[in-house]
């Protein structure tokens, strides 16, 4: 039977890596959105300094594992076999449940997955135990479960997004208030005390975390009481200023700030405790010694201080997310191990031995941490999963106009509008020169809109850098205030609503986009409360299927996971492939009207090919009547209709990016566009009007029906080809005879529909046929005018 426990402890341990990047492909978004938002230093920079702090967190997390082991369930009430059901449901549950947001491109919580995946597995497995002893009830299930605290951690990473969101939003209003979008522009000391503050916050931030997983934070700094047995209690007594009654209790609860030695009657402050009990001290130093030294950086060196806030603040949140998270990832499969060796060595059988070994504990190899470090650091580099995360919370917290991933829905809208009203409102109340200033702070001079004239759109940051400088602030203080509360909250939570706080403290969220970035946290905080439930869920159930039958369910469910996950990975690269394969439409960022007509042409050049694809495979997937294909074609329309949807929306930074000769260029741009839009209308009729019959189970075709659609299908084909040949080759010479040709096209369609009302007088018997039939081809009809009358505004703007 031991070697089922060999297989799943090795199992976990391949588990345990694959959790590990696809774990870090979700979290970098923790500490890579700020520093990559604001382009203040460049993407190798960025990356070094995150690897390095990631490295150094991994090797400091040694005593971070104890929600694995113990933090929610009761050790002690359960046996190995059963121990070992929990953490296997537990890992398969997780490494499914993030690759599944990866895939999204969605930002998920690993601590509450692995929290919420411990509690339905341990919640299982003990309804099992229950169920399986009639002198146990539901009422039991207490016992099992470590519900308080449990129950402390689901509030904190609960409160942490109210939090986050609220105290960021404050301080970067605050902070626009002092230092406005001209910030640069400021004196150099107002500069140099934000960087105090914020390096000061950000420092202590990575003592405090760093230190606390390491050895060094029970190092002897100081001998506070030397002065003899006798009098130890009363010295306690003086110096925690507590009744005498408590005065052990919180001598047991200061034990890691200090090292008592009840016998020789001595009590020596540790590193820990010194940092902890000199806050404002060391705050107070900090911040002077800091402020003196930002300022000597802007003077002396010439270099902005906020771009070394980003670079430490990313340094300290990749630090505090290895430190924080690796438990995460590699918590459950050490404590499985940590559990077999002490079964191994009992003699006593794996459904008898009792698992309060757990409850003790236990140091991790650093050899351990240190390769979980080159792996996530590895990841963090290769993974094109975490770019995708990453993008998600940038695209949300963007300043400015930009394209909305998210759609608006009830709920966005209804909380924009009242949060309009609520600003009116204030507004009514606010003193008038109160207004005039804070609207002067907050005039984004320097915003993406007014620089577009000497830079691509999408070469610029999406916020500046005093937002990044607050996003991290923020982000390490309050990570730093719970770890000193003890507190295991979600890091992924803390950096993305701090980041949505400060960005609608910017005025990022205008009448423009509000809508759709409200949508988009809306969307983003109900996939956290899908991760609880689904973990739970998932676990639970997972758990029920090992339990029935240990070895065989074991060795199907992992290979079930290993399937999914290559299925999974094979997709989203065949995906991947295939859009960078595509030839998407490209937002014109030219400034001369030359410039304009060339990307012009390359853009109709790859339109015309994509839509002949479309209408081609649409014809042939309803004469075939086959759905399947049908729906690609819709999904094709749709897609190509987006991006002419995303080419509408740039035409405001367009017009701005025109210099002052080419401003005649505007109209022949957007008559392309509009006629752009028109091909797209009659593709996205044919293919659903197609789709519909065909899904509705309606008759096919008759076969001349469908012959005639072949018939213009080919002509169109040959139609739309000559012209992609024109634009590819700049034949511009032959617009004139491609648009001769428009009344022979004409006369075809006009001849299938006569054929048509003919054949419905005396044979048609299907009135769905007859609707589809001429609603295909009137549609077509109207696709060959809007592509003449394409063809003609680019032949007139030629001559």
């Amino acid at each position: 039977m031991s070697d089922i426990y060999i297989l799943m402890i090795v199992a976990l341990a391949a588990l345990a890596i694959a959790d590990l990047i696809v774990g870090v492909s979700n979290d970098a978004v923790n500490f890579l959105n700020s520093a990559i938002g604001s382009k203040a230093i460049s993407f190798k920079t960025i990356m070094i300094v995150a690897s390095i702090g990631i490295a150094a967190g991994a090797i400091f997390s040694s005593g971070l594992m104890e929600v694995a082991r113990k933090g929610i369930f009761v050790p002690g009430e359960f046996y190995f076999d059963e121990i070992m059901i929990i953490f296997m449901a537990v890992m398969i549950t997780d490494i499914l449940l993030l690759d599944f947001f990866n895939t999204l491109g969605m930002p998920t919580s690993t601590t509450v997955s692995i929290v919420f995946e411990l509690l339905g597995a341990a919640v299982c497995v003990a309804l099992l135990k229950i169920s399986a002893d009639s002198s146990l009830s539901v009422a039991d299930l207490g016992s099992y479960i470590n519900t308080k605290k449990a129950g402390e951690i689901i509030v904190g990473i609960l409160l942490s997004v109210i939090v986050a969101f609220s105290v960021g939003a404050i301080v970067q209003y605050i902070s626009r208030l002092l230092l406005s979008f001209n910030f640069e522009k400021k004196a150099k000391w107002v500069g140099a005390l934000f960087g105090g503050v914020a390096l000061t916050a950000i420092l202590y931030f990575i003592f405090i975390k760093g230190i606390k997983g390491t050895n060094y934070a029970k190092s002897i700094v100081d001998v506070v009481y030397d002065g003899g047995a006798e009098g130890l209690l009363d010295w306690a007594n003086t110096y925690f200023n507590a009744s005498y009654e408590t005065i052990k209790e919180l001598v047991k609860a200061k034990k890691d700030l200090f090292k008592i030695d009840g016998t020789t009657g001595t009590v020596a402050l540790t590193l820990r405790g010194f940092l902890e009990t000199n806050v404002l001290l060391i705050v107070f130093a900090g911040f002077m010694v800091l402020s003196i030294l930002s300022y000597l950086i802007m003077q002396v060196f010439k270099t902005s201080i906020y771009k070394i806030i980003i670079i430490v603040g990313t340094f300290a949140l990749a630090l505090a997310f290895a430190g924080n998270d690796l438990v995460n990832f590699i918590g459950v499969p050490i404590a499985a191990w940590q559990s077999y060796e002490a079964w191994s060595v009992s003699g006593i059988a794996a459904d008898s031995f009792t698992m309060n070994v757990l409850d003790s504990k236990v140091a991790t190899p650093t050899y351990l941490l240190l390769a979980a470090g080159i792996i996530m650091v590895l990841t963090l580099w290769f993974s094109a999963k975490a770019k995708e995360v990453v993008k998600t919370s940038i695209d949300l917290s963007r300043q400015g106009d930009g394209n909305e991933r998210f759609k608006p829905n009830f709920l966005s809208r209804g909380i924009v509008r009242g949060t309009i009203f609520l600003s009116e409102s204030i507004s009514l109340i606010t003193p008038k020169s109160f207004k005039t200033w804070s609207d002067k702070q907050f005039d984004q001079k320097l915003d993406i809109s007014n620089t577009m004239v000497v830079t691509k759109k999408e070469d610029l940051p999406a916020f500046d850098t005093v937002r990044a400088a607050v996003n991290l602030m923020v982000a390490g203080i309050l990570i730093s205030i719970a770890t000193s509360m003890k507190l295991p909250l979600s890091t992924t939570y803390v950096t993305f609503m701090v980041a949505m706080g400060t960005s609608l403290a910017d005025r990022a969220w205008g009448s423009e986009s509000a809508v759709y970035r409200v949508a988009g946290v809306l969307n983003v905080i109900g996939g956290w409360f899908f991760t609880a439930i689904s973990a739970f869920v998932a676990a639970a159930i997972i758990a029920f299927l090992i339990n029935l039958h240990q070895p065989i369910m074991t060795v199907v469910l992992l290979l079930v996971a290993v399937l999914l996950l290559v299925r999974n990975t094979i997709k989203y690269r065949n995906k991947a492939r295939a859009e960078r394969a595509e030839d998407r439409l490209k937002k014109s960022e030219s400034s001369s009207i030359n410039g304009v007509i060339e990307e012009s042409s390359d853009n109709i050049k790859s339109f015309v090919s994509r839509g002949n694809k479309i209408y081609t495979s649409t014809v042939s997937s309803l004469a075939k009547y086959d759905l399947n294909a049908l729906k690609k074609s819709r999904k094709g329309i749709a897609k190509l209709e987006t991006e002419v949807e995303e080419l509408r929306d740039s035409i405001f930074y367009f017009i701005k990016n025109l210099d002052d000769a080419s401003v005649g260029a505007s109209n022949f741009y957007i008559s392309i566009l509009g006629y752009l839009e028109d091909i797209t209308q009659s593709l996205e009729y044919i293919a659903k009007v197609s789709h519909k019959h065909v899904n509705n189970n309606h008759k096919k075709l008759r076969f001349n029906q469908i012959k005639d659609l072949k018939e213009i299908e080919e002509h169109l084909n040959d139609f739309f080809t000559t012209i992609k040949t024109v634009f590819d080759d700049r034949e511009f010479s032959t617009l004139d005879a491609i648009i001769h040709e428009k009344q022979e096209l004409f006369t075809i369609v006009n001849d299938k529909i006569n054929r048509q009302v003919a054949r419905t007088r005396t044979e048609e018997s299907s009135p769905k046929n007859t609707t589809l039939y001429f609603g295909l081809l009137m549609e077509t009809k109207d696709l060959i005018t809007a592509t003449m009358n394409l063809l003609i505004i680019y032949r007139d703007h030629q001559n």
